[in-house]
């Protein structure tokens, strides 16, 4: 939570802008003295907005309600360079949404690993309504995240999350880390 910030001072002091009758007044001056020292975080962060709205630069506690913005679940547990490329890439990351190449690439973000896809593939179809779905395998995705040596290591139930989120629900999936 955001509050006041000890020592920050503030560039349009409110005393200022009084008539000079008022400007003279000590209990006025101290009044709005109060008043500079609340509403000085609030003018630093509007002076700053830019910074603010990027990924790569919003303070911490920001980039969770900034990913939401974007409709970005993150991972409180994954290093905080991770989150901000993962609030970074989402767009880029939705126009491939779904596809092997997508889901590739969230993972290797969010896991800072290399990762191998592999799908059953294949495609069958019924001759009439209501028989028995064609086939005898399941649709398997088989995903395997490698991660580089000293790698802090993610968690596998984040990984399988976003496999869900990504597959179509009538595929099975498999992790592999490594």
């Amino acid at each position: 939570m955001r509050g006041t910030v000890t020592g920050l001072a503030t560039p349009y002091p409110l005393r200022t802008m009084l008539p000079a009758v008022l400007q003279e007044d000590e209990f006025i001056v101290r009044w709005t003295a109060g008043l500079d020292d609340v509403l000085a975080p609030v003018v630093s962060t509007l002076d700053c907005l830019t910074a603010y709205l990027n990924p790569l630069t919003a303070p911490a506690d920001f980039l969770d309600w900034l990913a939401g913005w974007f409709g970005v679940v993150l991972d409180e547990n994954l290093p905080l360079d991770r989150r901000r490329a993962s609030v970074a890439g989402a767009m880029r990351l939705y126009q491939v949404r779904g596809t092997m190449a997508g889901l590739r690439a969230q993972l290797e973000l969010v896991s800072g690993g290399r990762v191998e896809i592999s799908d059953s593939g294949g495609v069958a179809s019924a001759q009439t309504p209501n028989s028995a779905l064609p086939g005898d395998d399941v649709p398997t995705l088989t995903v395997r995240v490698v991660l580089p040596d000293g790698a802090q290591r993610v968690s596998e139930r984040t990984l399988h999350e976003l496999i869900t989120a990504d597959k179509p629900a009538h595929v099975a999936h498999r992790l592999e880390v490594a």
